[in-house]
Order: C-alpha cells, then sequence, then structure tokens
C-alpha cells in the first residue's frame, strides 16, 4: 500500500488514531504531534517501514494536518519524534516503571502508618478499631479548616489536627471500647466499631457538607526530576517515604527503649500479669489509641496532600486497605505492617498502570483472600495459643 498516494485515507486515520491514543493516554487534545509519533510508529510494523520514513511521509500532506488540526508542524517535527522515542524506547518503559514503582512506595507508606494504629490495638488490646479509618477523615477536616478556612500556617494546622485526633482516640477508647473489653464478645466489639465509625461520617457530613473539598497540600518542597525529567518526584512522595521511615524508626525505639514500650510490650503478653506488676493496664491501652490515632492524623495529612479531596468518607477505603496491609504483613507486628503497607501500595499502583484501574481495589482484596487461605498470620505473624 503507497501511504503517498492516500492522503484522504491518512486523513481519516490521523484523525481516529489522534482522538484514540490521547483518550488511551490521557493526553489533552491539544497533543497531535504526540498522537503522529504514535500512528507512526504503529505503522511501521503495519507496512514495515521504519518508523522514521513513515513520520516523515505522513508530514507531506499539508491538508491532513489542518483537517487535524495541527500547526506549525514541520517545525516541531524533530523534537516531537524525540519525545515520541523516548517514550516507547526500552529506557522510556523502564523509567515508566520507576516511577509508577516510586509512587507505590509512597502509597504503601501511607498504608503502613495507618496499618501501624491497626496492628498496635490489636496487638496489646486485642481489638479491631474499625474506625480507624474514620479519625483519618477527622484528620483531614481538622487541617482544612485550619488552614484552608482561617488561613492558619501549616504547621498549625497539622499540630491541630494530631492533637484532636489524640484526644479522639483516647475518647473512643474510654467510651466505645474499655465497657465491652471484659465481657463483651468480638462480635459486640466490631459492632461498635461500625458504630462509631458511622457517628464520625455523619458528623462530619453535618458540619462539613457531602459536596467534596479541594484540600491545599501543607507540603510545600519542590519535586525531584531524575533521568532527564523521565522521572519526576513529588513533593508529597518524598515527605511521605521520609515520614514512613521516621515514624518506624521512632516507634521502634519507644517500645523497645521506653518503659511506656515496654508496659506495651508486657500487656500484649498477658494483661492480668502485667496488672499483677504494677502496670497500669487501662493506661497503657489508652496510651496505644492516642499514638495510633496521632499517627492516622499524620496519614491524613499526608493522604489529603497526595490527593487532594477531601469528603466525609475518604478515609474509609484507605483504612480498609491499611488493614488489609496490617494483615498482610501480620496483624500485631509492627515490621509487618512497613512490609504489608509498601507491597499492597506497589501492587495497586502497578494493577492501575498495567492491568487496569477498575480493578485495582479488586486486587487488594484478592491479595487479603489469598493471604488468608495461604497464610492466616501474615508474613510475619504469629500463631497465638488459647488459653483456657
Amino acid at each position: 500500500m503507497d501511504l503517498s498516494s492516500n492522503g484522504f485515507i491518512i486523513s481519516y486515520c490521523i484523525n481516529g488514531f489522534f482522538l484514540y491514543f490521547n483518550s488511551q493516554r490521557g493526553l489533552p487534545e491539544s497533543s497531535p504531534l504526540i498522537t503522529i509519533s504514535c500512528l507512526a510508529k504503529r505503522g511501521s510494523v503495519c507496512y514495515n517501514k521504519p518508523a522514521r520514513e513513515l513520520w516523515q511521509r505522513l508530514l507531506i500532506f499539508e491538508f491532513t494536518c489542518k483537517y487535524t488540526g495541527i500547526s506549525a508542524i514541520l517545525d516541531k517535527s524533530e523534537s516531537a519524534w524525540i519525545q515520541c522515542r523516548n517514550k516507547f524506547s526500552y529506557r522510556g518503559v523502564l523509567m515508566s516503571f520507576i516511577s509508577y514503582l516510586i509512587n507505590g512506595i509512597s502509597l504503601g507508606s501511607v498504608y503502613a502508618i495507618i496499618a501501624l494504629g491497626y496492628t498496635m490495638v490489636y496487638g496489646i488490646a486485642k481489638m479491631l478499631n474499625f474506625a480507624h479509618g474514620d479519625v483519618i477523615m477527622v484528620g483531614g477536616f481538622t487541617i482544612f479548616f485550619a488552614v484552608s478556612m482561617q488561613g492558619l500556617p501549616a504547621f498549625v494546622g497539622v499540630l491541630l489536627a494530631v492533637i484532636l485526633c489524640t484526644l479522639l482516640g483516647i475518647t473512643i477508647e474510654y467510651i466505645a471500647y474499655r465497657p465491652l473489653r471484659q465481657a463483651a464478645s468480638s462480635l459486640a466489639v466490631l459492632i461498635t466499631a461500625i458504630g462509631v465509625s458511622y457517628f464520625l461520617q455523619n458528623i462530619a457530613l453535618l458540619i462539613f457538607g457531602a459536596n467534596t473539598k479541594a484540600f491545599t497540600s501543607v507540603v510545600t518542597i519542590p519535586a525531584v526530576k531524575l533521568a532527564n525529567d523521565q522521572i519526576i518526584i513529588s513533593g508529597e512522595t518524598i515527605v511521605t517515604i521520609i515520614s514512613c521511615i521516621v515514624i518506624m524508626i521512632g516507634l521502634s525505639l519507644f517500645i523497645n527503649k521506653t518503659k511506656a514500650g515496654q508496659a506495651m510490650l508486657a500487656v500484649s503478653e498477658d494483661k492480668g500479669a502485667a496488672q499483677l506488676m504494677g502496670i497500669n493496664v487501662n493506661g497503657t491501652i489508652s496510651l496505644t489509641f492516642a499514638i495510633g490515632s496521632a499517627l492516622a492524623a499524620i496519614a491524613g495529612m499526608l493522604l489529603c496532600s497526595a490527593y487532594p479531596s477531601l469528603t466525609p468518607y475518604t478515609g474509609s477505603m484507605p483504612g480498609i486497605k491499611a488493614f488489609v496491609a496490617a494483615v498482610f504483613g501480620g496483624i500485631g507486628s509492627i515490621p509487618g505492617a512497613l512490609i504489608g503497607g509498601i507491597v499492597l501500595g506497589i501492587i495497586e499502583i502497578l494493577g492501575k498502570a498495567y492491568i487496569s484501574s477498575q480493578m485495582a481495589d479488586a486486587i487488594v482484596f484478592m491479595v487479603l483472600i489469598v493471604v488468608l487461605l495461604v497464610k492466616p498470620t501474615g508474613i510475619l505473624g504469629r500463631k497465638i495459643q488459647e488459653k483456657v
């Protein structure tokens, strides 16, 4: 087939590929150069001709350029060709994969910070706090109210969110969970947690309404560009990963090097024996809820900065996914929460990029099912012997 004698066909094909590639690649409609590059790349396979030759021959058709709204294309052909080559070369594919990997680690770091709240509360109090995800939402709305509505500095908003969520965690433990700790069944605790979750969501709905709020990022660090701008690491990604590392190290030191941390370990092993040794069990469990809720506030700040929207249901899905991460790593294990969160974040981002964005959540929960079938205790979890 001689392309040079079929201008109308080429015009039709370019227009169709223009719409197709832009919709598939998420490009704006003002990106015809990249589209023509893609067409030339595909055409080289169809017609067994060098893509460079097809690129040049496509440019001959001036009426085609007018038909698709392309202006001054001859002056930009070389740069567009280089852009196409970089994007679809092995190096371009590798750079894209590395970018997805970094984004996955960033998202996984948020999941890991949230999962710490689940794993600490379960490890010490043997309870699953399913209202934990909504504490994230409370932290996000606190920062939104302080920074966007009241005009306070970002660090003040974050500090207020941490303080409020800490007090909220202590209050939830005292009112909702402490009365159920001794005699109630696990089903009663689960129903109570769901009730607390709906209560927090509806309070936020009553105060702020159902409309999505635009969250102003509190991160001011500039993005870092690597590999000739093919890898761009946002400031939010940098802060999220560093925050996760600092929190994990700090929490490990706190638990292993302080009296309060040792008390937590003792209560997690045997509440009765710990109480006989003079440890305040109720105070230790309240401290655990306080730490977990403070971490939820930080996670809310990081999550809303990376994905700048806020609703009363913002924390629900991240909270559930963080629970999956805690189970994956071994609920009750702090290193397990880190591993589970990072792995889950990478799986989710790669699933969106290479499989389907609509299937990403299904893939995450499929991981939970597989883990529960293969190793119910998680990667670093341990079996708990029931005492008779």
